[in-house]
């Protein structure tokens, strides 16, 4: 079930409050999940049960998007605000320090929270941030054309599409390599998340300057990119090893964009793998 969650972010206007929605389940060491931009934190249903096993996990809908408010007026949707409001947000859930697994956009900020020093660890799924120029114009174009198109389809069209395989891979597969799997109502309600979310605008154009280089020391670090991305293309995983040397890099054989639902075993597999690597009792379990 989904529920809500207000707490105070710092902004150049000074303290101002975020209402953000989230869905909780399970019991262990808190682990937070982080869409990507335009998605909503249904991309986590997937793998959520499989994780929730040995976690207390809390996937989140992040500011603008799904059913989360907008930030409050004048607050940017940059790194230097978001991340810090996720902070933030853990301290009014009781959580300190979670695991952090974030895909995309959602990887990004996991990466900007470790270097804040506020996570355990962090599986990274095709993160942004590690795009040359080019890379960056393709993928910030690609995505203005699925918000596009998401705002454009009436929703009868959109319904009678997503009850088809070719209907579902042409409105989800440039981030999933295998959107016939997606279920008509879940292909659905992730369009009319893109189409809804008042924060797309602002967040990509944050992202612009956006070129994660700095290096994450002291705590597990897995980079995971699926070898059929046509987002964010995978080669952009070597830039990501380069930036933080100590992180595993994983293929993720068969998956897109958004993996979680290509291979859910695999994914939940490395996010686990990453969260025992973090206490040392339980790291003889990992999967090298």
């Amino acid at each position: 079930m989904t529920a809500t969650v207000s707490f105070p972010i710092d902004s150049r206007h000074g303290p101002r409050t975020a209402t953000v929605a989230y869905e909780r389940k399970g019991s262990g060491e808190p682990l937070l999940l982080l869409h990507g931009i335009g998605h909503h934190h249904q991309a986590w249903h997937p793998v959520t049960d499989v994780l929730a096993a040995e976690h207390d996990v809390i996937a989140v809908d992040l500011p603008g998007f799904g059913l989360s408010g907008p930030l409050p007026h004048g607050v940017p949707y940059d790194l230097g605000t978001v991340a810090p409001a996720l902070g933030a947000l853990c301290s009014a859930l009781g959580v300190e320090r979670p695991h952090v697994a974030g895909n995309s956009l959602g990887g990004l900020l996991a990466l900007e929270m470790a270097r804040g020093g506020l996570v355990r660890s962090v599986t990274a799924l095709s993160p942004a941030g590690f795009w040359s120029p080019g890379e960056r114009r393709y993928a910030f174009t690609a995505l203005r054309a699925m918000r596009g198109g998401a705002r454009a389809l009436p929703r009868p069209v959109l319904e009678r599409l997503s009850l088809t395989a070719p209907g579902r891979a042409a409105l989800t597969g440039s981030i999933y390599a295998r959107p016939a799997r997606r279920s008509p109502e879940a292909v659905v309600a992730e369009t009319l998340a893109l189409r809804g979310a008042t924060g797309f605008e602002e967040t990509l154009a944050a992202g612009a300057a956006v070129r994660f280089t700095v290096d994450v020391p002291g705590l597990p670090v897995t980079i995971a990119w699926g070898d059929r991305d046509r987002l964010l293309l995978r080669r952009q995983g070597v830039r990501a090893k380069q930036a933080i040397p100590g992180a595993r890099l994983v293929r993720l054989p068969g998956c897109g964009h958004v993996p979680m639902n290509d291979d859910p075993a695999l994914v939940a597999r490395v996010i686990l793998d990453t969260a025992r690597s973090a206490s040392p009792a339980r790291a003889e379990t990992v999967i090298s």
